[in-house]
């Protein structure tokens, strides 16, 4: 059994957006039926199209398909208002027993305006999980119990039952399905296998007539056997070879690998030796830059400020002397006052006066000769002192030791230079480097040489063994012979009796269709007495009615309504016979039916077709009358009505009907 539960489409046809529809019956199958009233160009094709489309893919036969590429159909299905970027998606959610369990499946294909590939993205999910295994073989799944070729009986629609009720012979479709319902698609396998057969044996027999002479074979099969023995000798010869070579080449490339380690060890280490001593001279860089910036530039003027230091010092006893000789000289005309007042001789006094004046004489000379020029502070001939006399000694020694460091390291950095120079391409190394790829060029050439000799041997062997079957097969060719020939003897009967088998069947499965076909035909037609048999042609499936009387009823006396309630009984009967117990789906059903005819569908088929019911109908077709029976017998389980906007050639789906 399969209950489709949930349709959900997305920027499809007419419907644009998100469109979500609840397929459910209900109350146990009380209520089977599900409604769509729809106008004509609405839209209910479209849902119709979408749930093939979502079970089969590429392989459904969609109504607006025609001759379309898969591509160009799926690029005609995409909604013409949709955005950039936004996807065409149909989700069919349906629930069917597995195992004696019931699973649920939910089918998931979407695809985007001329998509590279052409065709759209399938992914199947059970219970809520994506299933990979059932996504990659959807196709042999769905066939299985929902096969294509009965799809038809299932998922139809009014112009089907249009087109089955007008033609004399059924439609291919109908055919198709009859024959792979009765299971008469097996036989006709069987007999294109048994031709099959035949070929092949009849090929088998042509090429034991054709083989070589047995001498021919013998002398073949001696050369290829002393040509392999000389192989395998050059080839334990060159295997010999590839181990030495081998080892020569695991010992260089294990040196070449010591060497390249050490000195990359030692390269890493006068790396950082240098970079070591380029911070070094940097900060001594630095420091002599401070010195710089403070007295060592006055190092540069030395004999200048030692003269400078002599002036100074000459100029500070000067204006010394220059403010001694006013206190001197007014010590000295105190002294006189005094000398006066103790009343010492003249004598003495005029000594002691001779004497001062000419200290002063002299002090005045010596004053008048020389100019002060320089009126310095003691204070600043104190500290040009400190600075000459020692802060700049003590700065040009300091200086002198980081110019001595500086110059130490940097013949040490030189030195470090040199040898990360000479490390970027060492003797010793690119030697080895040398050997290493000769060792390796031999090892390859030695290697293809053995590889070479193995595919020669295998191949040989191959022709060896073919050449042994070849020898072992003239032992058997009579008994094959004798096999291939009894098949040809005995193929007649097995084809009289795959054809006898096939009529049998055939007649037997016909009974039964007959049967449901002529109970479906009285029910719905509602006159009992009027058909007695409906009759169905072996071979070209036609049907045939019979009265009571067992007279033959041409079909041209059916009114149309009757010839659409034989074709939609043929539809059913069918669907009965094959016992899948799958949903039923019909589009536009009651087209061309009078109003008795429509009623009896209304009334006996609708409600009883199937465990689950789609209707898709026009306001003409299931019209109030209709509507409310069904309404009133309560086997009606949702009811949608799709309102189409012509302007907008777009689709919304509502609850409810017409009326």
């Amino acid at each position: 059994m399969l209950i489709f539960k949930e349709l959900i489409l997305e920027n499809f046809g007419p419907y644009q957006g998100i469109n979500i529809i609840n397929l459910a019956p209900k109350n146990n199958d009380d209520a089977p039926i599900i409604l769509f009233g729809g106008m004509n160009g609405g839209g209910k094709t479209t849902l119709m199209d979408s749930i093939r489309l979502a079970l089969y893919g590429r392989r459904a036969e969609c109504s607006s398909r025609d001759n379309l590429s898969y591509r160009d159909f799926l690029n005609q299905c995409i909604n013409k208002n949709i955005g950039l970027g936004e996807k065409t998606t149909i989700e069919l959610t349906f629930e069917h027993i597995v195992n004696n369990q019931w699973k649920e499946l939910k089918i998931i294909r979407f695809w985007e305006k001329n998509s590279r590939d052409g065709s759209d993205n399938l992914s199947i999910l059970e219970d809520h999980y994506p299933e990979l295994n059932l996504t990659e073989n959807w196709d042999d799944y769905i066939e299985k119990f929902l096969p294509l070729g009965i799809s038809s009986l299932f998922l139809f629609d009014g112009e089907q039952v249009k087109e089955l009720a007008e033609q004399e012979l059924p439609t291919t479709s109908v055919k198709d399905a009859i024959k792979s319902l009765l299971g008469l698609e097996l036989a006709d396998k069987l007999a294109l296998d048994l031709d099959v057969l035949v070929s092949r044996k009849q090929k088998d027999i042509d090429k034991y007539s054709d083989s070589s002479e047995l001498a021919d074979i013998e002398n073949n099969l001696s050369k290829l056997e002393l040509e392999k023995r000389d192989l395998l000798e050059d080839l334990k010869k060159e295997e010999s070879q590839l181990k030495k070579v081998q080892k020569n080449y695991r010992q260089v490339s294990q040196n070449l690998r010591d060497i390249g380690i050490k000195l990359a060890t030692e390269k890493e280490q006068l790396k950082g030796k240098k970079a070591l001593l380029e911070n070094n001279i940097e900060t001594l860089r630095s420091h002599l830059k401070n010195l710089s910036a403070k007295l060592l530039p006055l190092g540069l003027i030395q004999n200048l400020l030692n003269d400078l230091d002599i002036q100074l010092k000459e100029q500070s006893r000067l204006k010394s002397l220059n403010i001694a000789h006013t206190l001197w000289q007014e010590k000295d005309y105190k002294l006189l006052d005094f000398l006066e007042k103790i009343n010492i001789s003249n004598e003495t006094y005029q000594k002691i006066k001779d004497y001062l004046d000419k200290e002063q004489f002299t002090i005045s000379q010596q004053l008048n000769s020389q100019t002060i020029y320089l009126p310095i502070e003691d204070n600043t001939l104190t500290n040009f002192a400190h600075k000459f006399h020692q802060i700049l000694p003590l700065q040009q020694e300091e200086a002198k030791k980081i110019i001595e460091e500086l110059n130490q390291i940097e013949e040490e950095l030189i030195l470090t230079e040199q040898l990360l120079a000479q490390m970027d391409s060492p003797t010793q190394y690119k030697q080895l480097e040398k050997e290493c790829q000769k060792q390796e060029t031999t090892l390859i050439s030695v290697k293809s040489r053995c590889e070479t000799l193995k595919k020669d041997i295998d191949n040989i062997t191959q022709k060896i063994i073919e050449a042994r079957k070849k020898l072992g097969s003239y032992g058997e060719d009579n008994l094959k012979n004798q096999q291939i020939q009894h098949i040809f003897d005995v193929l007649p009967k097995v084809k009289q009796t795959l054809t006898l088998f096939q009529e049998k069947l055939t007649l037997r499965k016909l009974n039964k269709l007959e049967s449901e076909v002529t109970n479906c035909f009285r029910y719905l037609l509602h006159k009992s007495n009027f058909i007695s048999k409906v009759a169905i042609a072996s071979d070209t499936f036609a049907l045939s009615l019979y009265n009571e009387q067992g007279n033959l009823i041409e079909k041209n006396r059916l009114s149309a309504g009757e010839k659409q309630i034989l074709a939609i009984s043929l539809l059913w009967g069918l669907a009965r016979v094959s016992e899948k117990n799958l949903p039923i789906a019909i589009d536009t059903p009651l087209g061309r039916l009078d109003s008795s005819h429509r009623y009896n569908l209304v009334e006996r088929y609708f409600p009883t077709a199937s465990h689950q019911v789609i209707l898709l109908s026009t306001d003409t077709e299931i019209g109030e009358q209709e509507v409310n029976f069904l309404r009133e017998k309560q086997v009606i389980a949702k009811e949608y009505l799709l309102e189409h906007d012509n302007k907008k050639n777009q689709t919304r789906i509502k609850e409810g009907y017409f009326y």
